[in-house]
C-alpha cells in the first residue's frame, strides 16, 4: 500500500491506495461513469445509474473510490476570458539547482494553473492567465526573480483552438 497526497475542494486529505488499485477501478462502467462526469459534473447518480445500469448507491460508491484513488475529481471549469483574464501564456523555464524546489516555489503563485517539470529545452513549463499583457509582465518579473530560475521564455496564446478533459474514457 502506498500513502498518497490528494487535493479536494477543502484542502489536502491523506489516502491509503494499493499500488496499480487505480487501474482496477478502470474497467468499462467506470469509464461509462466517468464520461456521464465529464459531459455534466452535476448529473444526478441515479441519471447516471440508468446510463449504465447500475442503482444509485452503486454508481454512489464507485464515483467515491475513483475520488479517494486520485482517479478523477470533479470540478467547476472555468473561461478565463468571461472571468477578465484574456491573455493566457505558456512560459518555458530554465533552472539552476533543486528543480522540485522550484516547481514547487511556482506552484504557490496564484497567477501559474499548471506547472510541470520536462524534458526537453526547458526545464519546467508553467500556464499562466492574466488581465492583459502588463499582468503578464510583472509575473515574468517575479518569476524571473524566484531562485533558480536562470532564464523564461514566454509563449503567449493567441487563440484556443482546443482544450479537453476526457482522457482515458474511450
Amino acid at each position: 500500500m502506498a500513502n498518497r497526497q490528494l487535493e479536494n475542494g477543502n484542502g489536502t486529505r491523506r489516502v491509503t491506495v494499493r499500488e496499480g488499485a487505480s487501474h482496477a477501478l478502470l474497467d468499462d462502467v467506470a469509464k461509462q461513469i466517468i464520461e456521464q462526469l465529464q459531459e455534466d459534473g452535476r448529473r444526478p447518480y441515479a441519471t447516471i445509474g440508468k446510463a449504465v445500469g447500475l442503482s444509485e448507491a452503486a454508481v454512489r460508491q464507485r464515483v467515491q473510490r475513483l475520488l479517494d484513488a486520485g482517479v478523477m475529481q470533479i470540478v467547476a471549469v472555468t473561461d478565463p476570458l468571461q472571468l477578465g483574464f484574456p491573455r493566457q501564456a505558456m512560459i518555458g523555464l530554465r533552472t539552476d539547482g533543486d528543480l522540485e524546489r522550484v516547481a514547487d516555489r511556482l506552484a504557490e503563485f496564484e497567477e501559474i494553473d499548471y506547472v510541470v517539470i520536462t524534458a526537453g529545452s526547458f526545464d519546467l513549463l508553467a500556464e499562466v492567465v492574466c488581465r492583459n499583457d502588463e499582468h503578464l509582465l510583472e509575473i515574468l518579473q517575479k518569476l524571473r526573480g524566484v531562485s533558480g530560475v536562470v532564464s523564461t521564455e514566454a509563449f503567449v496564446y493567441l487563440k484556443l483552438r482546443k482544450q479537453t478533459y476526457s482522457w482515458g474514457t474511450a
